[in-house]
C-alpha cells in the first residue's frame, strides 16, 4: 500500500512540475504596450479579410493566417504584433514568424490591441 502511495505520489510530482509553463517564454511580450505604441511597429490582423473588414486595431494590415509564411520575408527587420479573435491564431502566427526570423510579439486580440491604444490616447 505504501509503495503505491509514494508511486502515485511521485508521478502526481511529476505531471503537475511537467505543466508548469516556462516563465522567460512570456518576455518578449511583457512591453507589448510600449512595442504597440511604438512609431516603428507593424500592427498584423491574421484573421480572414471579412473578420478585419468588420473592425480591427488603428494602422492594422491584415495578413490572413493562412497567407502569413508567404509574406514573412516583408516583416523581417521590423517589429511585428500579431493579433485575432481569442489569441489562437496570433499565438500561431507568432510561432510561425519567429522561425521565419522576425521580431514578433503576440498581441492576443484586436480588442487587446485597440485597447492599448486606446489607452495611450486617453493617457497623454
Amino acid at each position: 500500500m505504501k509503495k503505491a502511495f509514494y508511486g502515485f505520489l511521485i508521478v502526481s510530482v511529476f505531471i503537475c512540475n511537467s505543466c508548469k509553463t516556462n516563465s522567460s517564454a512570456a518576455s518578449p511580450d511583457s512591453n507589448i504596450k510600449e512595442v504597440v505604441n511604438s512609431q516603428d511597429v507593424v500592427l498584423v490582423d491574421v484573421r480572414v479579410p471579412e473578420q478585419y473588414a468588420e473592425g480591427t486595431a488603428k494602422n492594422a494590415i491584415n495578413i490572413p493566417l493562412a497567407e502569413l509564411s508567404q509574406n514573412a520575408e516583408s516583416l523581417k527587420g521590423k517589429k511585428v504584433v500579431v493579433f485575432c479573435n481569442k489569441g489562437i491564431q496570433a499565438d500561431q502566427a507568432a510561432e510561425l514568424l519567429k522561425k521565419q526570423g522576425v521580431e514578433v510579439y503576440d498581441g492576443t486580440t484586436w480588442e487587446n490591441v485597440k485597447a492599448i491604444q486606446d489607452e495611450n490616447i486617453s493617457g497623454k
